[in-house]
């Protein structure tokens, strides 16, 4: 019997109706189910989600930001990423909610791949060189100003080499997953998932020689904040992150393991970009056949 964890958002309206019918097929598919304690006050049935050694598999429920608390759940656990999207975009999720109990189904059936998307390792050190917090990240770590209406000028670092001092707002630096999101809106290039690397995107540069910068996945990032307001922030996916003082060091480095989403025949990263991003115009929402 497979056991699964489940994780999820408790702002959705329809999450008790799909736990329960998880509760309900679980035992049919030969599945067992772990719940993170938010949704076990909810479900009231099956087991407590400690520890990702624990699972074969984790469902994610809720959206891409869900997906990316999993996965930094899993801590490079290697296991596959059901995504079940209650939201509105879900690029990252496997399957709508409308359509989550096929999805299920075929997940127990073995009837999916999974795709291995390179992560983050990312770490701040102090004016002594020592480790004060460390992450794993699947989309981004993004270093920023925060709430001061002043540039900040970052030395950026590859492999010990100086690349340039950036004069911006913030820097963004993303997996090929990562790339659709803030990276994007910065002016990042969209890096196909499966090609391995590591994306640097200032932030509302000061100056038009900035550019954004692909570099090989293997090579160790490092950037020092030389001048700007006395405290920064370092934030992980969005969601968890630390202040960063001048004097300290960012390390950003390819993740030892990728995290593995799972995919469904049939779908595919660009049929996504379509889809969900308008990508290429909106033929598929409009009707258009080409």
């Amino acid at each position: 019997m497979k056991r699964i964890g489940v994780i999820g958002h408790r702002g959705y309206a329809g999450l008790p109706v799909i736990l329960s019918t998880l509760l309900d097929i679980a035992p049919s598919l030969g599945i067992s189910l772990a719940f993170e304690d938010e949704l076990w006050e909810i479900a009231e049935e099956g087991d407590r989600l400690h520890h990702p050694s624990e699972v074969d598999a984790l469902f994610t429920l809720g959206g891409d930001g869900t997906l990316l608390r999993g996965a930094r759940f899993l801590d490079g656990h290697v296991v596959p990423i059901l995504g079940i999207n209650l939201g509105r975009l879900g690029f990252l999720t496997s399957c709508g909610g409308d359509e989550f109990e096929l999805g299920v189904r075929r997940f127990a059936a073995g009837d999916f791949t999974s795709e291995a998307r390179m992560a983050l390792s990312s770490a701040t050190l102090d004016r002594d060189g020592v480790e004060r917090c460390s992450w794993l990240s699947l989309n981004d770590v993004v270093l920023s100003k925060g709430g001061f209406a002043r540039v900040v000028k970052f030395s950026v670092f590859v492999d010990d080499e100086m690349i340039g001092s950036y004069s911006a707002d913030g820097l963004v630096l993303s997996t090929p997953t990562g790339s659709t999101g803030y990276s994007l809106s910065a002016g990042g290039p969209i890096v196909v998932p499966t090609v391995e690397s590591i994306v640097l995107t200032p932030v509302s540069p000061h100056t038009l020689a900035m550019r954004p910068l692909v570099l090989p996945p293997q090579v160790v990032v490092k950037v020092r904040a030389d001048d700007g307001p006395a405290e920064l922030l370092v934030t992980i996916d969005g969601q968890v992150g630390t202040t960063f003082m001048s004097g300290e060091t960012l390390v950003v480095q390819r993740a030892p393991s990728p995290v593995h989403i799972v995919r469904f025949p049939g779908t595919t990263f660009f049929s996504r970009m379509r889809r969900k991003l308008g990508w290429g115009g909106l033929s598929e929402r409009d009707g258009e056949t080409i």
